[in-house]
């Protein structure tokens, strides 16, 4: 069995390197040859006149949506999909993608597409927007990671500043979870299990992404928990994926994000689940599944 681990070429930062050296540490224990790659060599082996060994699956750990569609095209098993990548990439997608599912949100609300130049002081979506989901608000970036393109707005003054930044950015705006600030749950699907998750929590910023400054540690999650995860990971297509819950003003969990190319390297070593095996597990009993 031989397969490709893509990351992006151009953000291969220390974290993606240790994920990187724990897929390949579990795939030669399993006896598989992964080699990785960059989605530019990728790229080349595409298009190159010698594209080399053909492999028998991608793990894809990048959001190189181009790379992935057409590296389905050619019949290649990819993990995750183009598909359910294009669905998690894009925060607003996500949010369409639930919605009627039953899986509890904060109240979202889409910011309108437009171009550079726009003045949202002029704007009445703002003041609408504010009316409906109240201040503070969280605003977010479509396109985002690690929590760095999301942001609080105590006012109107502070709404209007972020929006004309962003602009003409895709973004949405979501009721703020007050109850939720400084602390979240990552849980990580894989297949039809959640193999290790746990609580972050910061003492310093309403996020609580690790990438910030945050801080996790192991936690089982309980029944409630566990069923949004899977039943959101499976409406959107996931074969493994990272599930961020709040917690919510009544106690209940609230779904956040959904990411389809988490880190698994922090879990791993919180939680002492080898989560890189786990996915490599589940990818040849699907590769079995479709007589690959």
């Amino acid at each position: 069995m031989y397969g490709w681990l893509i990351h992006n070429r151009f953000f291969f930062t220390q974290a993606f390197r240790d994920q990187t050296e724990s897929f390949l540490s579990a795939s030669a224990a399993r006896g598989i040859r992964l080699e990785a790659l960059s989605n530019a060599e990728a790229r080349v082996r595409l298009t190159g006149p010698d594209g080399g060994e053909r492999p028998d699956f991608a793990l894809f750990w990048d959001k190189d949506l181009p790379l992935a569609r057409d590296l389905e095209s050619t019949g290649l098993p990819v993990f995750n999909s183009a598909s359910a990548v294009w669905l998690c990439d894009d925060k607003i997608l996500t949010f369409q993608a639930l919605r009627g599912t039953g899986i509890r949100m904060p109240e979202t609300v889409p910011v309108p597409f437009s171009f550079s130049g726009v003045c949202w002081d002029e704007e009445p979506f703002v003041d609408a927007a504010a009316s409906r989901l109240g201040y503070p608000l969280v605003i977010k970036a479509a396109h985002g990671s690690f929590g760095q393109q999301v942001w609080l707005a105590e006012n109107r003054t502070e709404l209007v500043a972020r929006l004309n930044a962003l602009s003409p950015e895709p973004a949405l705006l979501q009721r703020f979870v007050a109850s939720s600030a400084g602390r979240d749950m990552r849980l990580y699907v894989v297949g039809d299990s959640v193999p290790a998750a746990m609580i972050r929590s910061s003492d310093r910023d309403f996020r609580a992404n690790i990438a910030l400054g945050g801080n996790g540690e192991p936690f089982a999650p309980g029944r409630e928990e566990t069923e949004i995860a899977l039943r959101a990971c499976s409406a959107l297509g996931l074969t493994f994926g990272g599930v961020d819950l709040l917690f919510g003003e009544d106690g209940h969990p609230v779904l956040c994000e959904v990411n389809s190319n988490a880190h698994v390297w922090n879990l791993s070593r919180l939680s002492g689940v080898d989560l890189a095996d786990r996915i490599l597990a589940e990818v040849l009993r699907r590769l079995e599944e479709t007589g690959r």
